[in-house]
């Protein structure tokens, strides 16, 4: 099935071992009164108890412990939002490897200050006249520093892969996972993890409706590029699938729909104040389809999904629990 395709099993597979002892198991959680809301039975894998609160740090951990040793001197560079950049921040940290990171300038604070905290040179750049392909490709150029993809890469792909191949070894018999999209790592790795194992299980992406390159992608047959979304989803505000996620996600997925910045706002609140757990509203993207049908008829099925993070500024989740 992945027969052409940047990743296979294997590479997830591989991920997952260098993940051994690096990486937190995160927990699956379930909640009868969600359930009952949706009428499935649904299990959460809480990718907010992840190192640096997001699942990317599996990828970035992944990809960094495979440098050479003349790219670990020179250092990495990365553009990030937020979870990819404290990922990077802190494998780098791990491994010895000098990092720095570009912003965008209207990232949300904690996530920033958060990745000086891993040690990483932070820098800004604005979203709405720059690239991030671009600034940081001038930052690398002085020194010759490592690029690290936020997501169209293999092994960025496939150590996002292993939440879901956790998910699937502990949580068997699902009947659909679902993930929050944005530039498809995520997806792409849960999609060939999930498919090996049981091919008979659906594979969705959810995106917000103001951030829905991927939707419109899908349905043009090739990668479209969008005006800079707004979206209170900050994790996922990506202009543009990637190459390599797209040709994954294009063959292998069941599908990809959206959600409203105002069902997303309820499922963040929802996971909070009755599931306890603290969520960013990125994190919460599944259970908003969930709530608002979006994913079609799951009536007695049994659902997988994941929760990619946590690292919300507090002044946002006030916000949106103040509702």
């Amino acid at each position: 099935m992945t027969d052409g395709l940047p990743i296979s099993f294997e590479d997830v597979l591989a991920a997952a071992a260098r993940l051994e002892g690096q990486a937190n198991r995160t927990p699956v959680m379930t909640s009868r009164t969600f359930d009952a809301m949706v009428g499935a039975s649904v299990f959460f894998k809480c990718e907010n108890y992840q190192r640096v609160g997001a699942f990317k740090f599996r990828g970035a951990y992944n990809h960094l412990s495979t440098l050479p040793s003349d790219a670990r001197r020179r250092g990495v560079v990365a553009a990030s939002s937020g979870n990819h950049a404290q990922g990077v921040a802190l494998s780098a940290k791990l491994l010895g490897i000098p990092c720095t990171i570009l912003m965008p300038d209207d990232a949300p604070a904690s996530k920033a200050a958060a990745t000086r905290g891993y040690g990483a040179t932070v820098r800004t750049y604005d979203r709405l006249k720059d690239l991030p392909e671009v600034v940081v490709r001038e930052a690398a150029a002085p020194t010759n520093a490592y690029v690290v993809p936020s997501f169209d890469d293999p092994k960025i792909m496939a150590g996002q892969g292993t939440a879901a191949l956790e998910l699937m070894r502990e949580t068997p018999d699902l009947d659909l996972v679902v993930t929050p999209l944005g530039g498809g790592g995520l997806l792409s790795g849960t999609v060939t993890a999930v498919k090996a194992i049981s091919p008979a299980t659906r594979v969705m992406g959810v995106e917000p409706e103001g951030a829905d390159d991927w939707v419109r992608s899908l349905a043009a047959g090739e990668r479209v590029l969008i005006d800079p979304p707004t979206t209170i989803a900050d994790g996922v505000r990506t202009r543009q699938p990637g190459v390599l996620t797209f040709a994954v996600i294009s063959r292998l997925a069941d599908g990809v729909v959206t959600v409203s910045d105002t069902a997303i706002e309820e499922a963040t609140r929802f996971m909070v104040l009755r599931m306890k757990t603290v969520v960013e509203p990125t994190g919460a993207i599944p259970a908003a389809a969930l709530m608002t049908g979006r994913l079609g008829d799951i009536a007695g099925k049994r659902v997988g999904v994941i929760v990619s993070g946590g690292n919300v500024d507090a002044e946002v989740l006030a916000r949106i629990l103040v509702g």
